[in-house]
């Protein structure tokens, strides 16, 4: 067993409760009620440049040029493509800019926030993938259990999500992110392991706490529907 699937499986249950999540489900199948994905897409936007600056640290402290390639190109994607998606999905939804400025941060995007940006300052390169493979890892999880059923009749806003955590390109992104969690973890002894595992776990806690939130009632966007 490899040292992230040791990682995913200490995470137990939660870890599928998160890829099987109801937010995943009513995406693919376009059920997702508007106020539901707004909240989501709102406070996730706000993690990019967190996520930007965890992945350029990991780049910057891989052990050879080889090891930063891959995570040089997903730079490129997530910063292109994915960044357009948002902007297009908030004029989709009829939520301007001035109104994203006056919703504040939630409490779990606070917390998952500093999490990465205290991983990307003071992490190992362990510790900054550790966190990293959770993101991708369990995204790519759930797109690939939802692929197969996402209705494709409805809004881009649902399918294109689920098309971006999916597929051949995506797959190779986890792969690298993976393999080189798995050669770190061998170079470690098990105190350093041990805090890799306590950066997955609190990764995948924050993944769960997020998809939950978007079910909540703290911003109201039931003009949305």
């Amino acid at each position: 067993m490899t040292f992230s699937e040791r990682l995913r499986d200490t995470a137990g249950e939660q870890w599928n409760r998160v890829i099987k999540h109801r937010f995943t489900s009513e995406l693919a199948d376009g059920t997702i009620s508007k106020e539901v994905l707004a909240r989501y897409l709102v406070q996730d936007h706000r993690f990019l440049d967190a996520f930007v600056v965890l992945l350029s640290s990991m780049i910057a402290v891989a052990h050879c040029l080889e090891d930063r390639i891959e995570g040089c190109q997903f730079l490129a994607l997530i910063t292109g493509k994915e960044n357009t998606y948002f902007e297009r999905s908030f004029t989709e939804l009829g939520i301007d800019k001035q109104q994203r400025v006056e919703i504040p941060n939630a409490p779990v995007t606070d917390g998952f926030l500093k999490l990465m940006n205290s991983a990307a300052k003071d992490g190992s390169l362990g510790e900054k993938l550790a966190v990293l493979v959770v993101c991708e890892w369990s995204y790519l999880s759930w797109g690939q259990l939802v692929l197969e059923k996402t209705n494709r009749d409805c809004s881009f806003v649902t399918h294109e999500w689920v098309d971006l955590h999916s597929g051949s390109y995506f797959e190779s992104v986890i792969s690298y992110l993976r393999r080189l969690l798995d050669e770190e973890g061998d170079r470690l002894d098990e105190k350093e392991q041990r805090k890799c595992e306590q950066k997955f776990l609190e990764t995948v806690q924050f993944e769960e706490d997020f998809f939950d939130f978007a079910y909540s009632k703290v911003e109201n966007f039931e003009y949305l529907k």
